[in-house]
């Protein structure tokens, strides 16, 4: 895809860029307007986690102790989703404003990695929305690459405008040339861009987990209705195609086929599955929930309802009949904040990062510290199970 204008635009880029951090510098973090991190907060963490096997469709990480020998205790994931970095959305593009609230979300999140010092961070969508897509994918990259974390990026609705367009190309292009980021194009017969695997090794010639990444598109497309002989009249947020759903299960049995039968795997996406609506039921008139009873609710509720597609493609359920599914995690409705066990599978929303979003401070007067902005943190224990902890920015109003 236009192989050496790409390039070039990349080249400009990244001249633009340097010059701006020498300048945010020398500004202490306030000049140009439109860098969203501030350099002194950009430190390498340290990582002792390494890429260790590589294929067309999937990445190998392997955490090593400071002796050099493979370690095998808690490997932690810190997830973030719907940064939203861009002008204030609610304010209908008063760009200072916008400015200011990108740059207060960028530095929690920060605090957050050089705090927890994660294995691996996993960004669910809907993250660089500025006019400037392209060049804020490269600034969002370097600041990721001086951390010195790995990290992957799936789309989200507001990225996705198009199934395979070349803007959608480039900023995906603009990630992950960078080092630290782990995502890969994928299957190029597959919708989307960045339908891929990473595999947690234990250096034991068996895995720890294998994370899947979906994009999980925009809104349901004609063609696509079309294709699957589906109603016209079926409209609203897209869904995982039957497609990404045969790779994912094809993956698992040649997973299986190298490792053995005790392979465990976790999703990743922007829009919810609808079986996200199976936890609670929602009185759309007066915006309350209560629980089914059908899920546990290990923490966390819903304030609105699910955005999850009106058509369900099975991806649940193959998880559950190829025996390996143990979590899913979705971005997309900022308010909600659970995390449950239904069916023998955790579902689990990402806590909502940015603060350019509507949030339960515009929406039921709640004050900054009663809110759900922060990151989830996700400990993968050596016996296989899971741990999820919320990790609130009201934390930092103390």
């Amino acid at each position: 895809m236009h192989p050496i204008i790409t390039a070039v635009r990349h080249t400009l880029i990244r001249g633009l860029l340097t010059v701006s951090a020498a300048v945010n510098r020398l500004t202490r973090g306030q000049l140009p307007h439109f860098m969203f991190a501030d350099e002194r907060d950009l430190t390498d963490i340290k990582s002792t986690v390494r890429v260790t096997g590589k294929t067309d469709t999937g990445v190998t990480l392997t955490k090593f102790k400071s002796d050099g020998t493979i370690d095998n205790g808690d490997f932690k994931i810190l997830s973030a989703t719907d940064l939203h970095l861009g002008p204030d959305d609610r304010k209908k593009k008063v760009f200072v404003k916008g400015y200011k609230l990108n740059r207060k979300t960028v530095k929690n999140f920060i605090r957050t990695v050089k705090e927890e010092r994660p294995d691996l961070v996993i960004l669910t969508g809907d993250v660089i929305l500025s006019d400037c897509q392209q060049t804020d994918a490269v600034q969002f990259s370097r600041m990721m690459e001086k951390l010195g974390v790995y990290w992957c990026y799936v789309f989200g609705n507001h990225e996705a405008r198009e199934e395979k367009e070349y803007f959608k190309y480039l900023l995906y292009k603009g990630l992950s040339v960078y080092p630290h980021c782990i995502d890969l194009f994928g299957d190029p017969s597959l919708f989307g861009y960045g339908n891929f695997r990473v595999d947690i090794a234990d250096g034991k010639n068996s895995l720890r987990k294998s994370l899947f990444f979906f994009d999980s598109g925009r809104n349901i497309q004609d063609k696509v209705k079309e294709q699957l002989n589906l109603p016209s009249d079926l409209n609203g947020y897209d869904f995982i195609k039957p497609s990404q759903t045969a790779w994912y299960d094809r993956e698992i049995k040649n997973l299986k086929a190298k490792y053995g039968e005790n392979v465990k795997s976790i999703c990743f996406m922007h829009i919810p599955l609808p079986e996200f609506e199976e936890v609670f039921n929602w009185n759309e008139e007066k915006s309350v929930a209560e629980p089914t009873g059908k899920a546990k609710i290990l923490y966390g509720w819903q304030y609105e309802s699910v955005g999850c597609p009106p058509y369900n493609s099975g991806l649940f359920e193959t998880g559950k009949k190829n025996g390996t599914l143990q979590a899913v995690y979705a971005g997309h409705d900022h308010v909600n904040d659970f995390c449950a066990e239904y069916d023998g599978v955790y579902l689990v929303y990402t806590q909502c990062t940015g603060y350019n979003v509507y949030s339960m401070e515009d929406r039921a007067d709640w004050d900054e510290k009663d809110c759900h902005y922060g990151t989830t943190l996700t400990v993968l224990k050596p016996d296989g199970s899971l741990e999820f902890h919320q990790k609130k920015n009201n934390e930092y109003l103390k």
